[in-house]
């Protein structure tokens, strides 16, 4: 069993500017984890852009906390807390807090079942 806490300095040790707005740290890495390549959480502050972007593999965000603006592809859609929203590979994304509030997100990653082959 592994346990990880946001706290744990291991963990806040990693932390790091994703896309150039949220500030992120990975709990779990692909150097544990068997088929999913990475379990973190992100802290976007209001007004804050995680610029738009394409990853090689699907992607889960998870909003424990605030809001904000999702763009997927051409799609645009207000979320909030308890929205989770699936990115597809190889599909632009980004998300903006138009909040007053910080957004917390958590962020999952795998390859696609037809690409694990």
């Amino acid at each position: 069993m592994i346990i990880r806490n946001i706290n744990q300095k291991e963990v806040l040790d990693g932390l790091y500017l994703a896309h150039g707005g949220a500030v992120a740290t990975m709990l779990f890495d692909d150097s544990v984890l068997e088929g999913i390549l990475f379990f973190a959480c992100a802290l976007l502050k209001p007004g804050k852009t995680i610029e738009a972007h394409t990853d090689p593999y699907e992607e889960i965000y998870y909003l424990l906390h605030g809001q904000g603006l999702m763009r997927v592809g051409d799609e645009e859609e207000k979320v909030s807390a308890g929205d989770a929203v699936w990115l597809p590979r190889g599909m632009p994304h980004g998300l903006t807090n138009d909040g007053n509030e910080d957004c917390v997100i958590l962020v999952t990653a795998a390859m696609p079942q037809a690409h694990r082959r």
